[in-house]
C-alpha cells in the first residue's frame, strides 16, 4: 500500500479528514476525526520509507509486531498503544486497512454521559 492509497482509504471512513499541519513539511499527513480533530493516524517519511502510526489495543499491538517485520513500536509515540507500520513492507493491504479501522474506532470521541444527581 502506498501513502496515497492509505490516505484515500482513510478518507472513506465517515468523519475522517487528512491534513498537512506542519509548516514546510508536505510529506507528513495527519489522519484525524473531523468532529474532534483527534488523530487516528500520522503518515511520515522515515528515511526512504513511509510509515503510518496507528493506535492499537496493547495485546494486539504486540501480536502484530510478532507477525510482521513491517510493524514496530510507534516512532515518536506511546509504544504500548501505537504501532508504526512500514508501507510497502510485508504487511498486506487488507491488514493495514483493518488496523486503520481499529485506530479510527479506538480514537473516536466517546459520548458524554449525563451526571446523575441524588434526589433529582
Amino acid at each position: 500500500m502506498t501513502k496515497n492509497e492509505l490516505i484515500e482509504y482513510a478518507l472513506t471512513l465517515s468523519g475522517a479528514a487528512a491534513d498537512t499541519p506542519f509548516e514546510n513539511d508536505n510529506e507528513t499527513v495527519v489522519l484525524r476525526h473531523s468532529d474532534s480533530g483527534k488523530w487516528f493516524g500520522i503518515i511520515m517519511k522515515l528515511g526512504e520509507n513511509h510509515i503510518v502510526n496507528l493506535k492499537c489495543e496493547p495485546m494486539n499491538a504486540d501480536f502484530l509486531r510478532s507477525v510482521y517485520k513491517g510493524v514496530t513500536p510507534a516512532y515518536h509515540m506511546n509504544k504500548v498503544h501505537w504501532n508504526s507500520v512500514y508501507l510497502g513492507s510485508d504487511v498486506p493491504d487488507d491488514e493495514i486497512k483493518r488496523m486503520t479501522d481499529d485506530s479510527f474506532f479506538l480514537t473516536k470521541a466517546k459520548p458524554k454521559r449525563r451526571k446523575s444527581h441524588d434526589g433529582e
